[in-house]
């Protein structure tokens, strides 16, 4: 088989495996936690045998959906954490990306942190407790590395970051899982009482030299 030919068929796979988990995404929107390979599936108009040669097994799929709503994600909290704004605008401009991305997705937020109460026709649910802790951490250290980057912390600075990076994700995650679930305020007092929160230290802190500031 020539080069030509591998590229084409990698293009092919590559093409397909997008038609799946975009046939996924639909699913998940529409039955959240709920979700079931059977459903993906009869989404994609294969059989569920497909669904596993191309994924490994409900696991594959669920970290191939998770790595594709993170990657978003974090693309826009980077942005918002680039805008042309003041510290404190920005801290309270990526708050609310998080909030708005949830609130936006509930039911694909809620796939990706909740686990299933029972599948659908005999497919049990996604084993969502064995992935969602990797896709946290994956965001603390994408944050712990912004920090670093952009923050004077003085000595330990290293370490010191990470605890930043994985705090704040966990405050975000814990607060927002609550919120999503109860509303007791609206996403813009719930962003300011986040900010206030971290607020003291960061407002603190110097930008690191050579960095390209926060």
């Amino acid at each position: 088989m020539d080069t030509t030919q591998r590229t084409d068929q990698q293009r092919s796979a590559d093409r397909r495996r997008r038609e799946l988990l975009e046939a996924a995404d639909r699913v998940v929107l529409r039955d959240g936690p709920q979700a079931s390979m059977n459903a993906i599936a009869a989404e994609a108009g294969i059989t569920k045998p497909i669904l596993y040669r191309h994924f490994g097994d409900k696991g594959g799929l669920y970290a191939a959906l998770a790595m594709r709503h993170t990657d978003a994600l974090l693309d826009s909290l980077r942005a918002a954490l680039d805008a042309p704004a003041d510290r404190r605008e920005r801290v309270e401009s990526t708050l609310d990306t998080y909030l708005a991305a949830i609130e936006a997705r509930p039911q694909v937020y809620r796939f990706l942190m909740h686990p299933s109460e029972g599948g659908q026709g005999g497919d049990h649910g996604f084993d969502v407790g064995k992935h969602s802790a990797p896709l946290l951490r994956r965001m603390g250290e994408e944050l712990a590395q912004v920090i670093e980057e952009r923050v004077d912390l003085g000595p330990g600075s290293q370490q010191l970051a990470r605890v930043w990076g994985h705090g704040i994700v966990g405050m975000m995650h814990a607060a927002g899982d609550w919120w999503l679930g109860e509303r007791p305020c609206s996403r813009a007092e719930l962003v300011r009482s986040l900010a206030d929160l971290l607020w003291g230290r960061l407002a603190a802190a110097g930008d690191r030299a050579g960095g390209p500031g926060f």
